[in-house]
C-alpha cells in the first residue's frame, strides 16, 4: 500500500455489556417465574389502561405495552379482551371480599366503609375510574354483566351477614332488615366513590370523616 493511500479504519467488536444495555427487548412468549404475580401485574396494567383510555379504548396490545410484555404474553393469561375485563372485575371484588373476611368474627362496619373511602381517596384512583368504565358498559356485555351481578350479589350477602351479626350483638339497628341496610350502605358508598374523583373538594378528610360518622349513625340502634 502506498503512503498516498488512506488505511482502512480498524473495526472493533462492540462491547457485549454495552450492547446488552442498549437492547431492551420486550418480555416475549410464555412468561417465566411466578404465574400469579405475572397475572396480577397484567391486571394492574389493564386497570390503568381502562382508567386512562376508557373501556372502548382499552386493548390487549395497550395492556401489553403498559406492562412491558408482548401481546402474546397477555393472551397466555387471557384469551381475549372480554376475558381480561372479567378478570379485572373479579380482581376488584376480591379486594372487597378480603375486607369482609376481616369481619368474620367481629362487626366493624366502620372499617368496611372506611376501606371503600380509602380506595377512592388514594392518589392512584385508577381502580375506581376503571370500575366506573366497566359498570357503564356492563349492560352491553352480557358475559361481563353476569360477572358483576354475581360478585356484587356475593358481596352484599356477605355484608348482610356482618350486619345480621351486629343486630344479634345489639350494635346494629334491628328495626330495618339487614339486607336492606346492606343495600343502603352499598349505594351510599358507591355514590361517594363515583363523585370523589369528579368533585374532590367535596371530600376533604374532615368531611369524609363526617360522612362516615353519619353512615354509622344511620345503622346504629335507635334510642327509642
Amino acid at each position: 500500500m502506498s503512503h498516498s493511500q488512506t488505511a482502512s479504519p480498524k473495526l472493533t467488536a462492540p462491547d457485549p455489556a454495552e450492547k446488552a444495555k442498549k437492547a431492551k427487548p420486550l418480555k416475549r412468549g410464555r412468561p417465566v417465574g411466578d404465574r400469579e404475580a405475572k397475572r396480577k401485574e397484567l391486571l394492574s396494567a389493564a386497570i390503568s389502561v381502562i382508567a386512562d383510555e376508557g373501556y372502548a379504548g382499552a386493548s390487549m396490545r395497550k395492556v401489553a405495552k403498559k406492562a412491558g410484555h408482548t401481546t402474546g404474553a397477555v393472551t397466555y393469561y387471557f384469551a381475549n379482551k372480554e376475558e381480561m375485563v372479567a378478570a379485572v372485575a373479579d380482581h376488584v371484588f376480591d379486594q372487597f371480599d378480603a375486607t369482609l373476611d376481616l369481619n368474620q368474627n367481629s362487626v366493624d362496619v366502620r372499617s368496611i366503609v372506611q376501606k371503600w373511602l380509602d380506595w377512592t381517596s388514594e392518589e392512584d384512583t385508577d381502580t375506581w375510574l376503571a370500575v366506573f368504565q366497566l359498570l357503564a358498559h356492563a349492560r352491553h356485555e352480557p358475559v361481563f354483566a353476569s360477572v358483576i351481578r354475581e360478585r356484587y350479589s356475593r358481596f352484599r350477602r356477605a355484608l348482610t351477614a356482618v350486619l345480621q351479626r351486629g343486630q344479634d350483638q345489639g350494635v346494629i339497628r334491628k328495626d330495618i332488615r339487614a339486607d336492606l341496610l346492606a343495600d343502603q350502605l352499598s349505594a351510599i358508598s358507591d355514590g361517594w366513590q363515583m363523585m370523589l374523583p369528579i368533585e374532590p373538594e367535596r371530600f376533604k378528610p374532615d368531611r369524609s370523616q363526617a360522612l362516615l360518622d353519619t353512615a354509622i349513625t344511620l345503622i346504629s340502634p335507635t334510642s327509642c
